[in-house]
């Protein structure tokens, strides 16, 4: 074997391994919300989780990313660790898709039907669809299939790349006297396990033993030992996804570990048990990669059928591993281990933007009763939600910046500029929160009370900021369209009164019948409710822009008020809803 088969070799890898990486990818995008729909079916039932992680892994084509996704929702609070037995389990059979794929490199013959499936015949075909799809296709879907064609077209060209530059091994007997040496089932485990830990990925490193079986040097004795290693290799990336997580990301990574181990500890004894007693007639036969994705297959199907009842064990077992221990920290609620899958990242960012409006909705709320009837408690728990908004705001914008440079779809990049606009409306409303708690507090410790006319017309405002607010939270929870369409007249409708209430003042201080400090207070107040209802309508308006496809905010309130009657009379109507009484 030369200089030039080595460099081969090595350009093949990186092909393969590059391609790989770029169909799994394009996969995640193509699936998009489906992959986010299947993922929002967790379940603590062994079987459903199972058939969970073996759908995500067969989309995403790598159990590694499963794995670690299933770390991350355990560390962010997602997925309890019960949950996790199942769907690792089947990751891991999932993940046998690849081998299937890569074993069509070893079909051999002349015969038409048997031509068409090698990879030399398809590969090109399939690569220049996937260049036309990904050139000239305007729609996104379609450029996602193009990219898929065009990383498993790279990956089957690495393959026959390393497969190509091996042959010439074929006739060197030290080579052939390696895998003798793996014969050896610890050797061969070590092997296995030392490849696919270096690689990253069991699927590439069984692609690997596809590619160097074509050289006819390795048997089924050595490759069954390696393909048992390459189980545990594929665990190191869990297990380093763990480091800094909670006690229950920790064990969900053992759970994985813990399966593959007894699972080969198991069945690798069986296996040479067997052949003592009884010579197993193929294991001295040369490994094709048919045969390799079947060996592959059928271990990781008869771990699963051996530990599948024994998921409470398995837990128990992490459980001794990652004792409990006093200080064990709270579940982070974003984990950037989820970056792995963006789709499933945006979830849990779009659930931590549900908790954070929630939040602010409730501190707004405390702020306005405390304004009626104060009391210390209502008056903390505003400081307290203010506090967390904050916390949120901070955590959860650093986490879409963060995620806005993964590689995202057209769709996932409008779902975190979206958010990204809402938390800062969020965290504003609970700002004018607590400036409202503190005006309210303004009047209690200076034992101030506006007039019987003055509070009259503040109840009327107070009402339609209310209404404004539940109109806005409920847009954004449910989106609800109907809702978001009544928000920004109802915002026209608080500016209105905000005018008529501050000329009433005046006309109220200059009779002599209210003072000026009451007056500064009053114009604190109507202020905040003011640019309450202008965040209520930022964040409408984001419901609305998403739904019809738009993004100029200034452009579609100007049409919208300009162009719609219904706009006009739903103005009409929350006027006359919110009239004022005569002064």
């Amino acid at each position: 074997m030369g200089l030039t088969d080595v460099l081969n070799l090595l350009g093949g890898l990186a092909l393969f391994l590059f391609g790989m990486n770029l169909m799994g990818e394009a996969l995640e995008k193509r699936a998009g919300n489906r992959l986010k729909n299947i993922l929002g079916r967790l379940t603590s039932s062994p079987a459903r989780g199972f058939l969970l992680g073996l759908g995500v892994t067969a989309v995403i084509q790598s159990s590694s990313a499963t794995t670690v996704m299933v770390v991350g929702f355990v560390n962010s609070g997602v997925m309890k660790l019960e949950q996790t037995v199942g769907i690792i389990m089947g990751a891991n059979v999932g993940t046998a898709v690849t081998a299937w794929i890569l074993s069509l490199a070893g079909i051999t013959g002349d015969a038409w039907y048997l031509t068409i499936f090698k990879p030399a015949t398809f590969t090109p075909v399939m690569a220049a669809v996937g260049i036309g799809f990904n050139m000239f296709s305007k729609r996104q879907k379609r450029k996602d299939t193009g990219m898929i064609l065009l990383g498993f077209s790279v990956l089957m060209f690495g393959m026959e790349t390393m497969s190509g530059a091996v042959a010439p091994l074929k006739d060197m007997p030290d080579f052939a006297n390696i895998f003798l040496m793996f014969s050896n089932p610890i050797l061969g485990v070590l092997a296995g396990t030392v490849l696919t830990a270096i690689v990253q990925s069991s699927s590439a490193s069984v692609g690997i033993l596809q590619a160097l079986s074509m050289t006819g040097a390795i048997t089924y004795g050595s490759a069954i030992p390696i393909i048992m290693g390459q189980n545990i290799g594929t665990c190191i990336t869990a297990l380093l996804s763990s480091l800094g997580t909670s006690r229950d990301a920790k064990r969900a990574a053992m759970i994985h570990l813990y399966f593959n181990v007894i699972g080969m500890v198991v069945w690798l004894s069986v296996f040479c048990l067997v052949q003592a007693l009884v010579p197993l007639q193929f294991v001295s036969e040369a490994a094709s990669p048919l045969g390799i994705a079947f060996a592959h297959t059928a271990f990781k199907l008869l771990s699963t059928a051996l530990l599948m009842p024994f998921g409470k064990q398995l837990e128990q077992l992490a459980y001794i591993s990652v004792p409990n221990g006093k200080g064990d920290r709270e579940a982070e609620l974003l984990d950037e281990r989820l970056f792995v899958t963006p789709v499933v990242a945006i979830e849990q960012a779009d659930s931590v933007a549900r908790t954070m409006a929630k939040t602010s909705w409730e501190t707004l709320k405390n702020a306005i009763q405390s304004l009626r009837v104060y009391d210390e408690k209502t008056a903390e728990a505003v400081r307290q939600g203010e506090t967390r908004v904050d916390w949120l705001e901070d955590h959860l914008g650093t986490y879409l910046v963060k995620l806005s440079t993964m590689s995202l779809s057209e769709a996932s990049s409008r779902e975190v500029t979206e958010m990204l606009h809402l938390i800062g409306d969020f965290e504003r409303i609970s700002d004018h929160a607590l400036n409202i708690l503190e005006s309210a507090e303004e009047l209690h410790e200076k034992e101030l009370a506006f007039t019987p006319k003055a509070r009259q017309e503040l109840s009327i405002m107070i009402n339609a900021v209310e209404e404004i607010l539940d109109l806005a939270m409920r847009a954004f929870d449910q989106t609800d369209l109907e809702a978001a369409a009544q928000v920004e007249p109802l915002e026209q409708t608080i500016d209105v009164l905000k005018s008529m209430l501050k000329a009433r003042h005046i006309e109220r201080l200059t009779k002599g019948e209210c003072t000026i400090e009451l007056g500064f207070v009053l114009t604190d107040l109507l202020t905040n409710f003011e640019r309450i209802s202008d965040h209520c309508s930022n964040i409408a308006v984001c419901v609305l822009e998403t739904a019809h496809g738009s993004f100029d905010m200034h452009e579609y309130l100007s049409r919208v008020k300009a162009n719609s009657s219904e706009f006009q009379q739903r103005l009409v109507g929350y006027l006359k809803k919110y009239t004022l009484p005569e002064a």
